[in-house]
């Protein structure tokens, strides 16, 4: 049951650190000479990149939506690492993980919700980009806190019996 936890607590880890690194880093839309991610618009000019604010074209509601969508993954997944260390020691057997998996299945929701607006709203008629390496580390967030979630509430049903 302890390696099972600490692989539990690694995936968890892990998975906090995909989804900020997806929040932070400026890798969403790539050109050969634009990186843009959530935040701003990074140009490549004269081989310095230098930060812009990103087009007025972009849909202002669409896009904070996506960053706070990015940001509440980020708190929930936070949040449901340290209550399933606390649940560890405080709750009986049978609702241990279920906090946990909560959380982990709000900031699972989060995710998906920053990375399809993301997808469905921007970059639809750009042909000369391609998604960056933050937002294929979105996605792989979102599937790794649904497995989390799924395992903590799978892992409840276990220790309730």
């Amino acid at each position: 049951m302890l390696v099972l936890l600490a692989g539990i607590f690694l995936l968890h880890l892990t998975s906090i650190i995909l989804l900020l690194v997806a929040t932070i880093d400026n890798a969403w839309w790539m050109t050969k000479t634009v990186s843009t991610d959530v935040w701003a618009r990074w140009i490549l000019t004269n081989g310095t990149w230098s930060s812009n604010d990103l087009p007025g074209h972009y849909h202002q509601e669409y896009l904070q939506a996506v960053q706070a969508s990015s940001i509440l993954a980020c708190i929930f997944s936070s949040l449901g690492l340290f209550v399933f260390v606390g649940q560890l020691f405080t709750l009986s057997k049978g609702q241990r993980f279920t906090f946990s998996g909560i959380f982990q299945l709000l900031a699972c929701l989060c995710i998906m919700i920053a990375a399809s607006i993301y997808t469905d709203i921007f970059h639809n008629n750009e042909s000369d980009g391609w998604y960056g390496h933050s937002f294929i580390l979105a996605w792989i967030s979102f599937a790794f806190t649904f497995i989390s979630s799924i395992i903590y509430f799978v892992l409840r049903k276990k220790t309730a019996n």
